[in-house]
C-alpha cells in the first residue's frame, strides 16, 4: 500500500511539473510572438545565449537576463552588453573600449582572441547583463521558437498530458465499477 501511495506521489509531482513547463513555454513563446521576438518583463529580457565567444561567464546554450532601457551612452569598460547587428544579429559582448564620448564602443567576446571588427553604436545597444544566467535553458526557448520545437515542447507534453488524465479517469471509473460490484453482494 505505501508503495502505491508512493507511485500517486511521484505521479502528481511529474503532472506538476509538465504543467508548470507547458505554462512557462506557453507564456514565452507567446510573449515572444506578441512582442515581435521580444519579450519584455518590468524592464528585462531573457536572451538565449548560442555561441561559446563569452566562456566561460557564460555558457553556450544559456539563458540570460539583461535590463534595458535607459541612457544608452552610459555603458562603461567592461560591462556586458547585448546589441543587434546590421544583420539583425542579436550579440552579448564586454565592452572593451568607449568612444565617441559614449556613441560607439568597441567590444570583444571574453573566449575570443581579438576585438570586434564593427564597433557598436548606442542605438543597436538592447541591455546591459544583469549576472543573471540559467544554464542549458537558452537551448528550450530557441527551440521553442521554432516550428520544429513548438511540437516538440507543446503538443507532445500535451498528448501525454492528456493521455495521462485519461489513464488516471480509466483507473478512478474501474474503482467505481470495482465498488458497485461489491455494493451488490
Amino acid at each position: 500500500m505505501k508503495e502505491k501511495k508512493g507511485l500517486n506521489i511521484v505521479g502528481r509531482m511529474v503532472t506538476a511539473i509538465l504543467f508548470l513547463f507547458i505554462v512557462f513555454t506557453m507564456f514565452t513563446f507567446i510573449s515572444s510572438k506578441a512582442m515581435g521576438g521580444e519579450t519584455s518583463l518590468f524592464g528585462y529580457q531573457l536572451k538565449a545565449v548560442l555561441s561559446g565567444s563569452m566562456e566561460p561567464k557564460i555558457q553556450t546554450g544559456s539563458l540570460i537576463s539583461i535590463k534595458t532601457g535607459g541612457d544608452r551612452s552610459r555603458f562603461k569598460k567592461g560591462n556586458v552588453i547585448t546589441y543587434r547587428t546590421k544583420e539583425n544579429i542579436v550579440i552579448t559582448h564586454r565592452i572593451v573600449k568607449v568612444e565617441r564620448n559614449g556613441q560607439q564602443y568597441i567590444t570583444k567576446g571574453d573566449n575570443n582572441n581579438g576585438a570586434d571588427l564593427e564597433p557598436v553604436n548606442a542605438d543597436q545597444i538592447i541591455g546591459q547583463y544583469t549576472g543573471f544566467t540559467l544554464p542549458y535553458v537558452g537551448y528550450v526557448t530557441n527551440l521553442a521558437n521554432s516550428k520544429q520545437g513548438a511540437i516538440v515542447l507543446f503538443i507532445l507534453p500535451g498528448i501525454l498530458f492528456i493521455g495521462y488524465s485519461i489513464k488516471i479517469f480509466w483507473s478512478l471509473f474501474k474503482q467505481v465499477e470495482k465498488l458497485k460490484e461489491n455494493s451488490q453482494f
